[in-house]
């Protein structure tokens, strides 16, 4: 049995919460694990790092996919383990590569006996993410969605934040793909994508695969809420792609510049305003457990 560690953030809920996650681990043989709780999310990283520099291989982190990202950020490239124990609202990561999210116990399982799955991550300005990174109406639509509206509503509040980000004016930006300019002109989002399916398990890049060392770039150019509702429609049948207000390619790094400051976020977690995204791909830097 690896050493192991967990970083958990208190505040998320999971089953029979972390009194049920310290008793399953028990009674696997796992009695004395490094165990450090956080109440915010960015805190994370600084225990992910202590944990790996402890000697723990397996690092297991109870949380949504902000919690995820900022422990993935953390470790990437240094061969210490993440088990997803997904206590989150949308626990994106976990569901693409198939972390069981309504069963502590089954979740706990695939960490100490399932297999191993190395993925690639993204960065964003220097951030690692596993999943997505965004700017414009994903991101605004994120950093609505508060605590407490997710706590009332759960993965309805981004429906609530989205509907009011519709009617958000685009700004003008040019979007350079390992090094050619793809797109100029007015856009609304751009989104960098790991892995295929977003919230409520709706395929925006088909062609996504998280060990195939390449990044996927959608641009939106959505204007108003009728284009808006035009794209969403395609996007909820898994054709993104042939939207008239979507442009789709691939690559190992992407640059973004925009004419004015504006959000972005990765992995589900608000970032402040800028203009200047450098997007790029690391091949096969993060491990993580998933089901044999």
């Amino acid at each position: 049995m690896p050493k192991v560690a967990v970083v958990a953030h208190a505040r998320k809920s999971f089953g029979g919460g972390l009194p049920e996650l310290r008793q399953v681990l028990a009674q696997e043989g796992v009695a004395d694990p490094l165990w450090y709780e956080v109440r915010k999310s960015r805190k994370a990283p600084k225990y992910a790092r202590r944990a790996a520099a402890q000697g723990a291989r397996l690092i297991m982190v109870w949380g949504g996919d902000g919690t995820v990202q900022r422990c993935i950020d953390a470790v990437a490239g240094t061969g210490a383990v993440i088990a997803i124990l997904p206590a989150g609202t949308a626990n994106l990561l976990a569901t693409n590569l198939g972390v069981p999210s309504d069963d502590v116990s089954a979740a706990v399982r695939v960490g100490l006996h399932g297999a191993r799955r190395v993925i690639d991550t993204g960065s964003v300005n220097g951030e690692h993410f596993a999943v997505m990174a965004g700017a414009g109406f994903d991101a605004r639509m994120i950093a609505g969605a508060d605590r407490s509206t997710k706590a009332r509503l759960g993965r309805a509040a981004y429906v609530y934040t989205g509907t009011r980000s519709l009617f958000v004016d685009p700004v003008r930006a040019v979007v350079k793909v390992d090094g050619q300019r793809f797109f100029k002109g007015q856009v609304s989002c751009v989104l960098a994508g790991n892995v295929g399916r977003v919230l409520g398990g709706v395929e925006v890049f088909p062609d996504a695969r998280p060990d195939d060392g390449l990044l996927q770039l959608g641009v939106v150019t959505a204007a108003n809420p009728a284009d808006w509702m035009r794209t969403l429609g395609r996007v909820a049948t898994g054709a993104a792609e042939r939207s008239p207000f979507v442009e789709m390619t691939a690559g190992t790094s992407f640059r973004i510049r925009f004419d004015r400051k504006i959000p972005y976020e990765l992995d589900g977690g608000a970032r402040p305003a800028v203009k200047d995204l450098r997007i790029k791909v690391y091949p096969r830097s993060v491990t993580i457990c998933v089901p044999a």
